[in-house]
């Protein structure tokens, strides 16, 4: 059960220093918790191969953030994608986005959008973040699903009650925090009032930023665009952004058994993109979750069934160009004038809005059945019923006089059912067998371009096609935990996992370059067109992890987890114009199936240096991260691959205070996908310096990222294309990558009651 039953702790060292490295907790914590181990209970069993992160060591990285995503960097084998400032996307062992299954309270969220600018991570704030897990390596299908790569499951707070006789619960918490690079403010609150059979909670949290600086000037000083304000030379453009959200909810305890229904509400009125042509003017979802979870003789039953509503816009924001005007000497319709839109290309165009809606709707049915003392037999189904409308308004010139329909009642449908079979044969010895089927059934409707002339060719060859499509995906998993003794752990697995393409790679359908560049999930800069003969993806991975700690691990621990993985009909991409052979510019891709393979390694460890010294505690902690993937059609290399890179830390604790400085290592990335034109970055290292005071119901946090502001790139942050006239294709330079934050001081303070 969650945690309104059970409060326990249980410590395991293959993730302390995950959990470490995102810094200090409360200080009266002994150590940072960290991955928790299986009970003598079946029912309170941790899945192999999980790593959680609790709230408490959540709360270091949240005053540094808006972006949940950040929060699991340092975790071993996860990186971040840049994206908008709170829609990165983590990336774990040279996959994600859809390759990822990625579960917020429970709920399979789906990217609205045809830049994926609205993942599911976007949609809970880092404040309101409970606890975390990462399944990095094998992935037990219990958990997987719809997907080749990991798992992360993030959960907001359970319902909490008041103890028996207390009378009746109040309990709340405010905070605020602040970051000076972007002049980014956050704030947040909580409140609870509950008996011993029910509660009600309400949570909120707002936040915004400006544009951030990098460490350097990396461009000319002048107007972002035509009829825009001035950007500085370090000032890296489409990087603000502004989100709010609040839930509700009410839950009620009887027993063992617990009924939970969650109301959840986000407003994101902008949200700028630096690494995509369009940016974020509008994302409004609305979410119903309702949860119920029992604990009877025979073992556990978890239903849950939910509903989710995404409203969707992209337009020009402040820092790109939203007028565009003939641009001609002859004609007073010039770029940045405010005019009336028209057509034909002496006409007059207003941005460029694209409109999407999505409605999701799923349910989950899982048992947990207790065979034996050695036995545990896991059992679910899922189904999920996915809708998305995608449209764009004409707004003048080419862009004239009808609707354009990227995405017409599109259909993404998934059935599924899994049987899992776990067995402790001893202490030291626990196995776990998996199959996973999943039926999923697509299919869209009539599309039609902005006017018949240049698109009506290609539109009725879409809808003259066999746009219904079905595939009968299976998963299959084995894996074995065996801890010789009491400092020796090891786990060894293989996974088959299947992931059916998305809507966009399927169903985008016009190979118009305006139409193209305005799909592109990645942020490389190049313009995407989808396939209907994609095939599903899968995936064969064989993992393993080797821990050696002392035996009370408590004191120092060391773990390396290496990995490989043959994907089968891995959805890259190729140019459409075979003689495009260009190194030097964007490019019009096709999304189609090939083959690739993934492998590398995660080497994480900690020492305890010091305790009990007039001068505190002193715990040192490191990470290295390598993975290599290649495409074995091509032998090109795949994109956004993060190179090798490594964390090192020392924590320090005396009294209240709690602190950590970290040097952050990143290797320079010159092997890049040829066919992206991927953008090679130079290697770098970054200092970042952590502390927190407790003192009773006050938590302060202080700190400073990138101590000497210091200019880089970051490998996986895209191409830059943060302002000036991002519509088109040759009017933004190609060959400028997104740099990353200059130096940023941040305070936050928490109060609880």
């Amino acid at each position: 059960m969650k945690q309104y039953m059970h409060h326990y702790r249980r410590p395991l060292l293959i993730t302390l220093v995950a959990a470490a490295a995102q810094g200090p907790v409360f200080a009266e914590e002994v150590q940072l918790p960290a991955i928790t181990v299986t009970e003598s209970s079946p029912l309170n069993a941790q899945l192999p191969n999980a790593m959680d992160i609790d709230a408490k060591a959540l709360q270091t990285l949240r005053p540094a953030t808006s972006d949940t995503a950040s929060l699991l960097r340092n975790i071993p084998g996860v990186s971040i994608q840049n994206a908008g400032g709170v829609s990165s996307l983590p990336v774990i062992r040279g996959m994600a986005d859809d390759r990822l299954r990625i579960k917020v309270d429970g709920m399979d969220l789906i990217s609205a959008c045809g830049n994926h600018m609205n993942p599911p991570l976007s949609y809970i704030d880092p404040t309101s973040v409970d606890s975390a897990t990462v399944f990095a390596g094998i992935t037990p299908v219990s958990v997987g699903g719809d997907s080749i790569g990991s798992t992360i499951l993030v959960d907001s707070p359970a319902p909490e009650f008041a103890w028996a006789g207390e009378g009746t619960l109040f309990k709340g918490e405010v905070g605020m925090s602040y970051r000076s690079n972007g002049n980014a403010i956050s704030g947040n609150a909580a409140a609870t009032a509950a008996n011993e059979k029910f509660s009600v909670s309400y949570r909120g949290s707002t936040t915004k930023a400006d544009d951030y600086k990098a460490g350097e000037d990396f461009k000319p000083a002048g107007p972002a665009a035509a009829g825009r304000e001035w950007l500085d030379g370090d000032e890296v453009g489409s990087t603000m952004y502004k989100s709010t959200n609040h839930s509700l909810d009410f839950g009620m305890r009887h027993e063992n058994h617990l009924l939970e229904l969650k109301f959840g509400v986000q407003d994101i009125p902008y949200q700028g993109w630096p690494n995509q042509r369009m940016d974020m003017t509008g994302n409004d979802s609305n979410q119903v979750n309702l949860h119920y979870e029992g604990e009877f003789d025979w073992g556990s039953l978890d239903v849950r069934g939910y509903r989710e509503h995404t409203r969707h816009k992209m337009q020009f924001f402040d820092d790109k160009l939203f007028w565009y005007g003939s641009d001609t000497k002859t004609t007073a319709l010039l770029d940045g004038i405010p005019c009336t839109p028209s057509g034909g290309m002496m006409g007059c165009a207003a941005g460029m809005p694209m409109d999407t809606e999505g409605d999701n709707t799923g349910l989950v049915v899982k048992t947990n059945i207790v065979l034996s003392e050695r036995d545990l037999l896991r059992v679910g189904g899922e189904a999920q019923n996915y809708r998305l409308d995608d449209w764009w308004d004409p707004s003048g010139r080419g862009m004239w006089p009808d609707t354009f329909w990227n995405i017409n009642n599109g259909e993404r449908d998934r059935l599924a059912a899994f049987s899992e079979w776990e067995a402790q044969w001893n202490p030291q010895l626990l196995t776990q067998l998996g199959v996973r089927y999943e039926r999923v059934h697509m299919d869209t409707g009539e599309v039609q371009g902005y006017n018949v002339d240049k698109y009506g060719v290609e539109a009725d060859a879409f809808n003259a096609a066999d746009r219904k499509k079905s595939d009968d995906n299976i998963d299959l998993t084995a894996l074995a935990r065996f801890a010789p003794d009491a400092t020796r752990t090891i786990e060894l697995g293989y996974a088959r996992k299947t992931r059916s393409p998305n809507l966009y790679e399927r169903y985008a359908w016009s190979t118009g370059g305006m139409a193209m560049r305005m799909i592109n999930m990645t942020g490389d800069g190049n313009g995407y067109v989808g396939n209907l003969d994609l095939e599903p993806e899968t995936a064969h991975t064989v993992s393993a992890s080797f821990d050696w700690h002392d035996a009370g691990q408590e004191e120092w621990g060391l773990t390396l987890a290496p990995y490989y993985t043959y994907v089968n009909d891995y959805i890259d991409a190729r140019r459409i114009d075979p003689a495009d052979t260009s190194t030097d510019a964007f490019v019009y891709l096709q999304f189609v199936n090939q083959s690739a393979h993934m492998y590398g390694v995660d080497i994480s460890g900690q020492r305890v240096l010091a305790e009990n010294t007039q001068y505190g505690d002193f715990t040192a902690t490191g990470m290295l991260n390598y993975v290599r993937g290649k495409n074995q059609t091509t032998d090109d290399n795949l994109y956004n691959i993060m190179p090798l890179n490594a964390l090192l830390a020392v924590e320090h604790r005396t009294g209240g205070l709690t602190s950590i400085i970290e040097l952050e290592l990143v290797d320079e990335k010159t092997r890049v996908s040829q066919v992206r034109n991927e953008l090679q970055t130079a290697g770098y290292g970054l200092f970042h310096l952590r502390s927190n005071y407790q003192w009773k119901q006050v938590r302060f946090d202080f700190g400073i990222e990138n101590i000497f502001d210091k200019f880089y790139n970051h490998p996986l942050g895209g191409a830059y294309l943060g302002e000036g006239k991002t519509m088109t294709g040759t009017d933004v330079p190609w060959g400028v990558p997104v740099p990353g934050m200059g130096r940023s001081l941040y305070a936050g303070v928490n109060v609880t009651f």
